[in-house]
């Protein structure tokens, strides 16, 4: 009987011994934190208002304002006299080099009545401003039939300002030279002999 006993226990121990650990083991709990009280409630009697995300800067002095219309006008006006300086001796350029001036020139050299007054060597008188080419006034068109020019000449005897002026009536038809005259500065006025274009 008590050999019966030992052989119960001692079967029943490891079974007994398995559920008490595992007893003590699930049976453990963490310490908890200690109770901690609410945080006061704030109330607002207002909207919110939105608050700046970045502290401005102080106010400074502004730098001194300075006037762009001065040099932007002086700039304009150089760039309009280059442009018309430029269109002047380009025109002027045009009317030296036509057919027109050359045969005028070529009848003054040829007329007697020039050269006792103006000497010999007539050619046109140049000016500064041109870089030593004469300047010639007026107009120079042959399409619509129109010329009328004037420029100085001179020669080894005296100076004079040459005037010439033609026109075509119609289409096809030769010009009619109107005026050719040389006003001499001592006041001399020369007719040159008509001659036709």
């Amino acid at each position: 009987m008590q050999a019966a006993r030992s052989i119960t226990k001692l079967r029943l121990s490891p079974a007994s011994r398995i559920t008490f650990s595992s007893r003590r083991c699930f049976a453990t709990e963490l310490p908890r934190p200690p109770p901690v009280d609410p945080p006061p409630t704030e109330t607002f009697s207002a909207a919110s208002k939105p608050r700046e995300y970045y502290v401005r800067p102080s106010p400074r002095d502004l730098p001194p304002y300075h006037r762009t219309w001065p040099a932007v006008l002086g700039l304009a006006v150089a760039g309009v006299s280059v442009w018309a300086a430029f269109f002047c001796y380009a025109t002027n350029q045009e009317r030296l080099s036509s057919s027109v001036t050359r045969h005028v020139l070529t009848t003054v050299r040829e007329s007697p009545e020039v050269r006792g007054v103006l000497g010999e060597a007539v050619r046109p008188e140049p000016a500064w401003y041109l870089n030593g080419d004469p300047w010639v006034a007026g107009t120079v068109n042959m399409l619509q039939g129109h010329v009328d020019i004037s420029f100085r000449v001179k020669g080894h005897k005296g100076a004079g300002t040459l005037y010439f002026t033609s026109i075509r009536k119609a289409k096809g038809e030769p010009f009619t030279i109107l005026r050719f005259k040389i006003i001499a500065d001592d006041g001399t006025v020369i007719q040159v002999p008509l001659a036709t274009l």
